[in-house]
């Protein structure tokens, strides 16, 4: 997919460098070319000599290195690549960015070139949510600088929260979207994600846990392979990605309505916890206590958004993607459900209180097909929105 491509790779100084040499991997099984710059930083983790062992190439690593200013000077160094990539992109590599510092060969390199760059951020969560590191970043996207990630998570130091960088898959499908060589340009995705609101009073309402992070990371991951998706969402816990077409929804019924909407599409991925019920005749006044006891409720069944599109006669996707969140006999009633539902996959997994899937930060799936099951090991969400990206795009081909 990246074949011929041309990447300079900027290796700033943070424990998620080791991360790179993964990176280098991945891009040079795409058949790119990586020529890779190593801070000073940089080094205090990873070695130059594992840097040029994976590149093949030697590496560049100071601004007045005579002889490498003889054979490649560093502003056509510069500008030779397709793409400059800073993985990991430190908070002080984004400040000089920021405020066109140039005072060693990586910044130098970044203020001297007329080439797309993109960005890899990590770095302690506080470092991360501090408003200078903020302003920085709003300043490079302001200047056409695109990012990807960072992703929320365990820190090196034992903190959590934003700041840690993108898995090396997501980095290369940013990459390849980057240089219009995502393997899902041209496709049109539609994914549902977060719970939804039923309501019972204009302060009452019937959800679930569901936090949306799963369906937000699927989004973003499929939008780093190049494709136009449309997000729709129930209120989730996590932001929305960006660079999707967001529709934000309460109800079932209004998700139901969304998602027809914005078909036709090459595949829907369905992966919001909608509720299996709504409360009749919600009032539009607060429910007050009575002395007549407790009120009655009275549930209907909701919309079966996954059975509606996957058995559409007209625009139904070539590709339907359902979850199933489960407690318990997680497989048989995943697979019953695919064969009930008539959609293409289901992603299933145990959402039982032990597990801390639902609403957590990891993942432990197993993807049902025609083919049979496959099982996952627990990971990140992030790391499995990348694995089903590369599945669906692999599917579309």
């Amino acid at each position: 997919m990246l074949s011929g491509k041309h990447i300079l790779l900027i290796i700033g100084g943070g424990i998620a460098a080791y991360k790179s040499l993964d990176l280098i991997r991945r891009l040079r099984e795409r058949g790119a070319r990586v020529t890779p710059v190593l801070t000073r930083a940089g080094e205090e983790f990873v070695t130059p000599l594992s840097v040029s062992a994976l590149t093949g190439v030697k590496v560049f690593r100071d601004l007045f290195d005579l002889g490498d200013e003889a054979e490649m000077g560093h502003i056509q160094l510069s500008r030779a690549a397709d793409l400059l990539v800073v993985a990991p992109a430190t908070a002080d590599l984004m400040a000089k960015m920021a405020h066109g510092a140039a005072n060693d060969l990586a910044s130098t390199l970044l203020l001297a070139t007329d080439t797309p760059v993109l960005l890899a951020p990590a770095m302690n969560v506080r470092m991360w949510q501090h408003p200078a590191t903020q302003r920085n970043m709003a300043t490079l996207r302001g200047d056409g600088i695109a990012m990807v990630g960072p992703n929320a998570g365990d820190m090196a130091c034992g903190e959590f929260g934003p700041g840690r960088m993108a898995e090396p898959l997501e980095i290369v499908a940013a990459i390849e979207a980057r240089l219009g060589a995502g393997p899902l340009k041209g496709k049109r995705i539609l994914v549902t994600s977060g719970p939804t609101h039923e309501p019972i009073d204009p302060v009452r309402y019937i959800a679930n846990r569901s936090s949306g992070a799963q369906g937000t990371a699927i989004a973003r991951a499929l939008a780093a392979l190049g494709a136009e998706v449309v997000f729709v969402t129930g209120p989730a816990d996590v932001p929305p990605p960006e660079g999707v077409q967001i529709i934000a929804v309460q109800t079932a019924q209004e998700m139901m309505q969304a998602a027809e909407a914005a078909l036709p599409v090459d595949a829907g991925v369905f992966a919001a916890a909608v509720a299996d019920w709504h409360v009749v005749g919600a009032g539009d006044r607060k429910l007050k206590k009575s002395k007549d006891g407790l009120p009655a409720l009275s549930f209907a069944e909701n919309p079966d958004i996954l059975k509606t599109i996957s058995q559409r006669t007209e625009h139904r996707p070539p590709l339907v993607v359902g979850f199933a969140a489960e407690t318990n006999d997680v497989l048989a009633h995943a697979t019953a459900k695919r064969a009930r539902k008539g959609c293409d996959w289901i992603v299933a997994n145990d959402v039982s209180p032990g597990t801390g899937i639902m609403g957590g930060r990891e993942n432990a799936v197993t993807l049902i097909t025609e083919a049979g099951a496959e099982e996952w090991p627990r990971m990140g969400k992030d790391a499995v929105a990348a694995r089903l990206a590369d599945r669906i795009a692999a599917e579309l081909a």
